[in-house]
């Protein structure tokens, strides 16, 4: 079937991948015989649509499992969706709110059952939006965090951390988000540079009145204290409404300005209560005064301080950041409202001090991007420092590996400074807590319970299996109390952290806690794919589940790459305004261009720049290939005898595999020097490219794979094959042998390209199955993506061809230039003397004239040991051979000699004002780094430039 004459993925792509799941080829069952291969996909979001950073995270597991696919390997890719309980909940109450209803008007049951019902309309869209990037997931296998089976694992593995001593409840200051209304972990509250203010408040000292806060409004000035009788104490702070909070006022033991009023009292300005002045060395004598509030219930520093010096933990806020337990002019407010009434009223009465512009990190909600107040609250907590140690030496001994490498210290740092995990959130979509209140035990203190007012402080659970008074941890609801016989428990209305069903993710998808074949075949699973800011997220308690569950790492090697960003280098967001649609690149460039392009668009774990307009590359690519294929299956239907049968039919399978039946198509004398050379080119890409992928330096894989098959295979040696095809007699050995090794050739390069465009490869190399000279005859796979991955022979590796042939492309190369630059007509063919010592290189040159004419462009061709260059000649000398053309009537000398002095003076001055520019520092030290490094290789490209035309000027110039 002939190819049609342009290449366009719309009609090829859908229905080549409805085939292959068709066909069942990305399908992976337990087989003793073959050694598995497994990844498990990093779950997308139920909420997510397909954005670049998806495309580049599962382009590249899509290029590890086919490429173990084609090695041979049983690979498995396990595909799933996370239920996102914050995200998922928030997309859902956004939908209720345009219907003018709450969560709350709904009641739990009724808006859960909203959520499933969302969750079957669109919580598979990111799913098939993958299958369009071609990703070959064993769609059968497909999971969610909130099947039954998942659902199943969480409980088992909750109830055996918590029986370990490993889960406990308790009071702690934890991240709050007030917009979300739900407790999030350090690492869902990352801290962003905020410009702020800094708040100075003077709190009079018990028995000295109130004074006039020295009346000094917003100027700068040390407190009014001396060592006798200070009246007040001035506090500086970032967030003065939670003031009203404060239960003491700390300073460094050590420091002099306030040793006589350590013990003492001040008095809290418009709360008009006593709190105590207390030494800490943990107090800061340089920032702000050197004097601290301490608000134990909305601080993490505070709270370490309230439990040492036995102070009140007072709540001042509601679960949306309204003010509570407050004096009445407070009560109610939004905690910014707060703040600003608060800072009028103390300016009114003379509590406020200086106010200085302060940077700040705060911390933001990683979904809303809220602002998160620090807040006491009872809290479920995982102990993560007993789980660490065994995920710290598996990489410390080598059993766990990042790419790149630097990753491991991040890993590691924190790991060794872990804190425990704050796994409760007060939503209601989500793992519901396997936990039951007893409210005659327990007075009904459930974590349901946020605990408004005055709060007092629970420590951990003492010692494991030590059961806590009124709590029953159970995965399905006790019929009595097994401590009092009530029968009136209530289960706890929080839900699991959505990282704690993903953590369990590479054995849970696999069947645990059920020992089933599939775990005990498939676990550990191999490399995981993932981006760097979910290393603590997932990746590190994957480690960590992975040891206490399955007593082994789930993974042996993690890659991390970078991030998808403009051209600019900003991050691809909707509010920028700079997001490129993968779909919509897929839909004008094909998919393969998009996989190509983010492929080779960045180094191991670096950042990608992209635009648009590099997409146009991976579409090029792909229509060279089709275009090359077209050429070789005409050639292939031009007649003659078949090659060899399939290499895996034949005892010497070895040499037959490798150069597909090559070497019994033809004797010695029917392989050329050009033959040689594309042969043994072939061998080093294969090695390139399997060393490459085994590094995950897969941008360099694509790389080599681009420059064999645009540059070697498509710009020289199809030119050759045409050569040889047109200027031998039909049906001759060295005719058979160019058709075997055009076939050999670009079938062997189809699947080593296969894992990185898979489209256009499979659609190609079916077509080549039908060739007469098709290497695959027998015992035929039916997919490109069944077909060996290709060894190479280091017997067809010639040296000496390659470097003959390199000679030759070489003069072929100057001999067009000078054409090109000096501007020789295209129907001329001047004739070309080529001058060498070397009795070697005049054999090899006479031995290539017929090729040397049709690729130079030239006429006779003169291959001489010395001669005498002719007056009107162009000359160069490339690789020890002096190149002579003479151009006299070919060309007018004088006007091309002006031509080219314009164009040296022109460049000059282009490069003049590019040096100037980059001698300017103001543009140096202001301008966009890539603004500058654009400039600087804009001066590269100019002074190459510049340095070409003054040597084609000098020919010129001599002739």
């Amino acid at each position: 079937m002939e190819l049609p004459s342009q290449y366009n993925p719309q009609t090829v792509e859908e229905s080549r991948y409805q085939w292959w799941e068709a066909q069942g080829l990305f399908q992976a069952d337990v087989d003793p015989t073959r050694k598995p291969y497994t990844i498990v996909i990093p779950p997308p979001n139920i909420t997510g649509i397909l954005h670049m950073g998806h495309a580049l995270n599962n382009t590249i597991q899509d290029i590890l499992i086919r490429w173990k696919r084609m090695q041979g390997f049983n690979a498995l890719w396990v595909p799933g969706t996370d239920h996102a309980g914050i995200a998922t909940q928030n997309v859902v109450e956004r939908a209720l709110a345009k219907e003018g209803k709450t969560r709350q008007d709904l009641g739990r049951d009724a808006f859960i059952q909203r959520v499933w019902q969302w969750k079957e309309q669109y919580g598979n869209t990111i799913l098939y939006q993958l299958k369009r990037l071609g990703s070959s997931c064993d769609w059968r296998r497909t999971r969610f965090t909130m099947d039954e089976g998942l659902s199943e694992a969480v409980l088992d593995v909750f109830i055996r951390l918590y029986n370990d001593g490993l889960i406990y409840r308790g009071n702690y200051i934890i991240n709050w988000c007030p917009r979300c209304q739900t407790a999030l972990a350090d690492e869902e509250a990352p801290r962003k540079d905020t410009q702020g203010k800094l708040y100075h408040i003077r709190y009079p000292i018990e028995g000295q009145g109130a004074g006039d806060g020295g009346q000094g409004k917003k100027k700068s000035h040390a407190p009014r204290l001396t060592p006798h009788a200070p009246d007040f104490i001035e506090v500086a702070t970032t967030r003065p409404e939670t003031m009203l909070g404060d239960t003491a006022i700390a300073v460094h033991p050590k420091d002099k300005r306030y040793k006589a009023l350590i013990g003492k009292h001040a008095i809290l300005p418009l709360v008009n209560r006593k709190i105590s002045i207390i030494a800490d060395e943990q107090v800061d004598k340089a920032f702000g005064t050197g004097a601290v509030k301490v608000t134990p219930a909305h601080d993490p520093v505070d709270f370490q301080l309230g439990k040492k010096h036995g102070l009140e933990f007072i709540n001042v806020m509601t679960d949306d950041a309204h003010m509570t337990n407050v004096p009445k002019a407070y009560e109610g407010l939004d905690r910014l409202d707060c703040r600003s009434k608060l800072i009028v009223d103390l300016e009114q009465q003379g509590f406020l001090g200086a106010i200085d512009e302060h940077q700040h990190n705060v911390g933001h909600c990683y979904r809303c991007h809220t602002v998160v107040e620090p807040r006491l609250s009872p809290q479920w907590f995982v102990k993560m420092k007993p789980l660490a140690k065994p995920a710290i030496e598996a990489v410390k001994k080598g059993k766990l590996k990042f790419s790149p490498e630097r990753w491991t210290k991040v890993y590691l740092n924190w790991m060794e400074n872990i804190e425990d995990w704050c796994i409760s959130r007060q939503i209601w979509w989500g793992h519901r807590l396997p936990v039951w209140y007893c409210n005659n035990c327990s007075q009904g203190q459930g974590a349901g319970d946020r605990g408004q007012g005055k709060i007092p402080t629970h420590a951990p659970r003492p010692a494991p299996h030590a059961p806590e008074l009124g709590v029953i941890v159970s995965k399905s609801k006790p019929a009595t109390c097994p401590q009092c016989g009530n029968v009136d428990l209530k289960q706890d209305e929080d839900v699991l952290d959505t990282w704690f069903s993903s953590w369990l993710w590479p054995f849970s998808t696999l069947g645990w806690p059920n020992k089933t074949k599939d775990l005990d075949y498939f676990y550990p699973t191999d490399t995981l794919v993932t981006a760097q800011e979910i290393i603590f997220f997932w990746v590190a308690r994957m480690v960590m589940a992975g040891y206490f569950c399955m007593k082994d790492l789930p993974f042996s090697n993690v890659y991390i790459h970078g991030t998808v960003r403009d051209i600019t280098g900003k991050k691809m967001s909707k509010s920028l305004g700079n997001i490129i649609d993968p779909l919509d690149i897929i839909k004008q460039y094909g998919t393969d261009a998009l996989r190509y392009t983010l492929i080779t668009s960045t180094a191991i774990g670096q950042d990608i720049f992209l635009s648009e307009e590099r997409f146009t590359a991976g579409r090029n690519f792909a229509n060279k290939l089709w275009n090359a294929t077209r050429f070789v299956l005409a050639a292939g239907d031009a007649g003659g005898e078949a090659p060899a049968a399939r290499p895996e039919s034949r005892r010497d399978s070895r040499r037959a595999r490798t150069d597909g039946g090559v070497s019994q198509a033809a004797g010695p004398a029917a392989i050329t020097v050009p033959d040689r050379w594309i042969l043994s080119r072939l061998q080093h890409t294969v090695m390139a490219v399997t060393k490459s992928l085994d590094a995950c330096l897969f941008n360099e894989a694509a790389t080599a794979l681009y420059d064999f098959l645009w540059h070697d295979f498509c710009d020289w040696y199809l030119e050759i094959a045409k050569v040889q095809l047109q200027h031998q007699a039909p049906s001759t050995k060295q005719q058979e042998t160019t058709k075997a090794i055009l076939v050999h050739v670009l079938e062997t390069g189809l699947r080593l390209l296969h894992p990185v465009m898979p489209f256009v490869t499979e659609e190609l190399w079916q077509q080549l199955q039908h060739t007469a000279h098709s290497t695959q005859h027998t015992d035929k796979a039916v997919s490109i993506m069944k077909a060996a991955w290709p060894k190479p022979d280091k017997k067809l590796i010639d040296d000496e061809a390659e470097s003959q042939f390199e000679r030759f492309t070489a003069v072929v190369g100057a001999i067009r230039t000078t054409r090109a630059e000096l501007n020789v007509p295209p129907d001329r063919k001047p004739p070309v003397h080529l001058i060498t010592q070397h009795a070697a290189l005049r054999s090899f040159f006479e031995s290539q004239q017929s090729l040397l004419k049709t690729l130079a462009g030239v006429g006779e061709v003169h291959v001489a040991a010395k001669a005498q260059k002719p007056k009107d000649a162009a000359s160069a000398v490339v690789d020890g051979i002096e190149v002579i053309l003479p151009l006299a009537g070919l060309i007018d000398v004088d006007k091309e000699r002006a031509r080219k002095q314009q164009q040296v003076e022109e460049l000059t001055k282009h490069l003049q004002q590019a040096e100037a520019r980059l001698k300017d520092r103001h543009f140096t030290e202001k301008a966009p780094a890539e603004v500058v490094q654009g400039a600087r290789d804009r001066k590269t490209q100019l002074e190459e430039t510049l340095k070409k035309t003054a040597e084609h000027l000098a020919v010129l110039q001599a002739m």
